[in-house]
């Protein structure tokens, strides 16, 4: 399937044209440092949209689960809770958890700015959900970023 999903964009290698997941990018194939599955991903992105609903909450009161806007407050603290650690820290609290953690490809010490464009686009799913060769989703590769493991 990534053989398909990694030709988004002309010029993208194939996976049988690398070895393993983020080789060309100078990454091990297993360790600290390798890229990080899909199952990790997940379960991090899961661990802070339910803090994210536990703020709001917190906030807003349990009254607030039969309202209207209670999605767009979730996803408000949900971006603002992921935004600002990914780019000084390159992990959000689900992150630290799994032992995950975002990296620029140029190896740079902090993601920066570019948490922003690579929040948004997580933020719509889709984008991550369709993946290349190296396990980048549309946010990564539109962010220059790579998700990577932080400890075995």
């Amino acid at each position: 399937m990534a053989g398909f999903l990694d030709s988004w964009t002309a010029g993208s290698p194939s996976a049988h044209d690398q070895g393993h997941p983020g080789e060309r990018f100078g990454l091990p194939a297993e360790g600290v440092g390798a890229v990080a599955g899909f199952g990790r991903r997940l379960l991090g992105v899961t661990v802070d949209w339910l803090l994210a609903y536990v703020l709001t909450l917190a906030v807003m009161g349990l009254d607030a689960l039969g309202g209207s806007a209670i999605g767009w407050w979730v996803w408000a603290v949900w971006f603002v809770l992921t935004v600002i650690p990914t780019a000084f820290f390159g992990m959000t609290p689900g992150m630290v958890a799994v032992g995950i953690r975002v990296a620029r490809v140029d190896m740079a010490a902090t993601v920066g700015f570019r948490a922003i464009l690579r929040t948004v686009l997580l933020g719509l799913v889709l984008p991550a959900v369709v993946r290349d060769a190296d396990g980048r989703g549309w946010h990564d590769r539109a962010s220059q970023t790579i998700v990577i493991r932080s400890r075995a």
